[in-house]
């Protein structure tokens, strides 16, 4: 019987969850996806009072797990080389703990990934568990506990049987209904962006104008976040956009629906890390100094200048008898 299986009725009695994640993302069809493809993974973190959430990493998507001391545990597949398994069945899991702000804090809490091609290079003893889900979270568990950062009182025992996904929030309707796509088919078939799609070209524009336009750096600054805020800027919104695209092409019957949602993937990747490079550009902007106006040329007198006046004569020497 396959590990998972047997985990899958270790549990006694379901725990209480923890919260979803509190962002835009929690009511999008795609998020919601990768939610139940990582459900095997989250739920049970959740049941032990961990919040998750569901990023993209270097090249897949990871579970992102904020503890109480600061640091983040980080469970993935390996992301270097990129392989093409589907998201939530990869063929190991890395959990590693780490701070975001201290680069000596970092531990390798797990790793079954494959063994790799050089014989030199140590395999760790979890490598024989693959993608399996019961040894990852027995070592977390194992782990954290030893470090105190188990959130919940309660015993660390949940039950797989029941409905893993049910927290998660169904869309009142068909996004695909529900909004306007921004598409329709021209005269020839081909397809012509509406007034919602140009109106997303116009508000570009018309912030390229606002920043010509700018009489200082700290205007500038301002509109730069339009662009580069983390969370709903254009960077952020366009990323989202490309992530979402690639999610859809693998629901293609062709071939190239799979290399299509690589290429949108790379495209979102790539988008982030431009965002990310470009964090710290309006503060920046802030502190610069807005060059002086050039003086200006003398304006033609109105009158003749006085001449200066003349050096009086000097006083004769005076003879002494």
């Amino acid at each position: 019987m396959d590990a998972d299986d047997d985990y899958a009725r270790a549990g006694v009695r379901p725990s209480p969850l923890a919260p979803l994640p509190d962002h835009r993302h929690v009511n999008t069809p795609w998020w919601q996806e990768l939610w139940r493809r990582h459900a095997h993974i989250t739920t049970p973190l959740r049941a032990r009072g961990l919040t998750c959430d569901i990023e993209f990493g270097l090249s897949a998507y990871i579970v992102r797990v904020p503890l109480p001391d600061d640091t983040i545990l980080i469970i993935s597949p390996p992301q270097e080389p990129a392989t093409e398994r589907p998201p939530g069945d990869p063929e190991g899991w890395i959990a590693t703990r780490e701070h975001p702000a201290d680069a000596s804090l970092f531990e390798v809490v797990y790793d079954s990934s494959p063994p790799s091609d050089d014989p030199g290079t140590p395999q760790r003893p979890e490598a024989c568990h693959g993608g399996s889900a019961e040894p990852l979270i027995a070592a977390i568990d194992h782990r954290l506990t030893q470090l105190g950062l188990l959130p919940s009182t309660e015993p660390h025992t949940f039950d797989f049987t029941q409905n893993a996904t049910a927290s998660v929030p169904q869309p009142a309707q068909d996004p695909a209904t529900a909004h306007d796509t921004g598409i329709t088919a021209g005269r020839s078939g081909a397809q012509q962006p509406t007034t919602a799609a140009a109106a997303c070209g116009e508000a570009l524009l018309e912030l390229t104008d606002q920043l010509n336009g700018s009489d200082s750096p700290i205007q500038a600054a301002a509109l730069l976040r339009q662009v580069l805020d983390p969370d709903d800027g254009v960077l952020a919104r366009l990323g989202d956009l490309f992530e979402a695209a690639a999610e859809k092409a693998k629901e293609a019957a062709e071939d190239d629906g799979f290399d299509l949602s690589h290429d949108l993937a790379d495209a979102a990747v790539e988008v982030r890390r431009l965002g990310e490079d470009l964090q710290s550009a309006e503060a920046r902007m802030r502190t610069l100094t807005p060059l002086a106006p050039p003086p200006r040329s003398p304006a033609s007198p109105t009158r003749t200048p006085s001449l200066p006046p003349r050096s009086l004569p000097k006083a004769p020497p005076r003879h002494t008898r």
